[in-house]
């Protein structure tokens, strides 16, 4: 019988090694750099590293991080984080090559973050990001996975900000 990593509160850990796409490898597999699953970082640098992220093609790992915020947050912006992880799952579902997660998180995703498109909170790119994924959960729909590049899973998480604009 093997005994599992548990963390303080009993929950089990997955220290299971991961792929670029965060399926799990074999134990003692080369896999890439796990995000810790206690990180929590402030907005602005939760979405630098989500985008830095994102442009290494890494969008699961992009997930945590967003998940991250979106625990660690109350209030009305735990719906906008909630909705940006779940836009980076559709887009780890479609370098997956799974069709249906992508199309369904993406939309959700769209959803969940588009009341915010009129005072996007810390610069975020709500009308941008919307836009983007719902032109993609179509275009899968349509057209299926075939179409869909690797720039169209590294969207830009935050819009130019103006010299001298503040972000919240």
């Amino acid at each position: 019988m093997t005994t599992r990593d548990r963390d303080p509160r009993g929950r089990a850990r997955n220290a299971r090694p991961r792929d670029a796409a965060g399926r799990p490898l074999a134990h003692g597999a080369p896999g890439v750099e796990r995000v810790p699953e206690d990180l929590v970082l402030a907005p602005v640098e939760a979405l630098a590293e989500a985008q830095r992220l994102l442009d290494e093609g890494l969008p699961f790992q992009a997930h945590e991080v967003l998940e991250g915020a979106w625990k660690a947050t109350t209030g009305v912006e735990r719906t906008l984080w909630q909705g940006l992880a779940q836009l980076a799952v559709g887009l780890t579902h479609a370098q997956r090559r799974n069709a249906t997660g992508a199309v369904s998180l993406l939309e959700r995703g769209a959803e969940r973050i588009g009341p915010f498109a009129t005072e996007p909170p810390h610069g975020v790119d709500v009308a941008g990001l919307s836009a983007h994924a719902t032109a993609l959960a179509s275009r899968i729909r349509a057209t299926g996975l075939a179409s869909v590049t690797p720039a169209d899973l590294r969207p830009q998480l935050r819009g130019r900000t103006p010299p001298g604009a503040a972000t919240r």
